[in-house]
């Protein structure tokens, strides 16, 4: 991978990890119809580096919001009373939340790795997104604030998070139409859907960054991987807080179009090929 293609990588991850299009799906459909050859391994490397920074872009965007649910959480346990506080409560969801999408994607990872080797398989899944975006707008009755989130809701929002384990489904587009269909109103959904991004990031960071140890050639690949790790950390940060503002005025069906001509465009360039 050239020190190009890895800012140009880590700019569309950061962009479409919040975004909701399908951050894997751009991984896997952007060398493809660029038609860039980078080995397997360097592209295991560097897809590891950039889930790490947008992972870093969240943090750095809700770092209040965290320590007050980290604060409430645990005085909340102390006092034994742990559903008091609207912040404790939160991250009692954001917990719940995330098992669904831990234990299925635990249960699928074999099916999970082959769909990232398709470029086809992944334009199908881009064509779920799209559905599940234009479902939400229209279904959806968007009443409720983030502080009427129930555990019911939580937990169907991580089934809907765990749809995202493969490439090509949004995972902020599964679990904001996730919330959405819960009656969420479109920012309260998108401000959980980031918020319950960190432990399932944080996660699947840390279990391939074990691998990562293994790779022989990391230390070779790191000065040009940096940069897009930088590039990928930013535009996460700045698309966060796009997103935010926009979902307050505008609908979803923008990047529902954006996903369909993606998946028609993957599917020309197929045949063409």
């Amino acid at each position: 991978m050239t020190l190009l293609q890895s800012i140009l990588l880590g700019i569309v991850q950061g962009l479409t990890e919040f975004l909701p299009i399908s951050s894997s799906g751009h991984l896997v459909l952007v060398p493809y119809l660029l038609n860039w050859n980078i080995p397997a391994e360097d592209a295991f490397i560097f897809n590891v580096l950039v889930q790490v920074a947008t992972l870093v872009a969240v943090f750095a965007y809700f770092w209040k919001d965290l320590v007050s649910i980290v604060t409430e959480f645990f005085r909340g346990l102390l006092a034994r009373r742990p559903f008091d506080h609207p912040q404790a409560r939160l991250g009692w969801n954001i917990l719940v939340a995330t098992v669904p999408a831990g234990v299925i994607g635990l249960v699928l990872k074999d099916a999970v790795e082959k769909a990232f080797a398709s470029p086809i398989a992944t334009a199908i899944f881009l064509l779920v997104t799209a559905s599940l975006l234009v479902a939400a707008e229209r279904l959806s009755k968007r009443q409720r604030g983030l502080e009427a989130l129930t555990w019911i809701d939580a937990m169907w929002v991580g089934f809907s998070q765990a749809l995202a384990i493969f490439p090509g489904i949004s995972r902020s587009g599964s679990t904001i139409t996730g919330g959405m269909s819960r009656g969420l109103d479109r920012a309260s959904a998108a401000r959980f859907s980031f918020l319950l991004s960190i432990p399932i990031m944080l996660a699947a960071g840390l279990l391939a960054s074990l691998d990562l140890l293994d790779a022989p050639n990391l230390a070779k690949l790191l000065p040009n991987f940096i940069p897009g790790f930088i590039a990928s950390a930013i535009t996460g940060y700045l698309a966060i807080h796009w997103l935010l503002g926009f979902l307050k005025r505008r609908p979803l069906l923008v990047f529902a179009g954006y996903c369909l001509v993606l998946s028609l465009l993957t599917f020309l360039v197929s045949l063409v090929r």
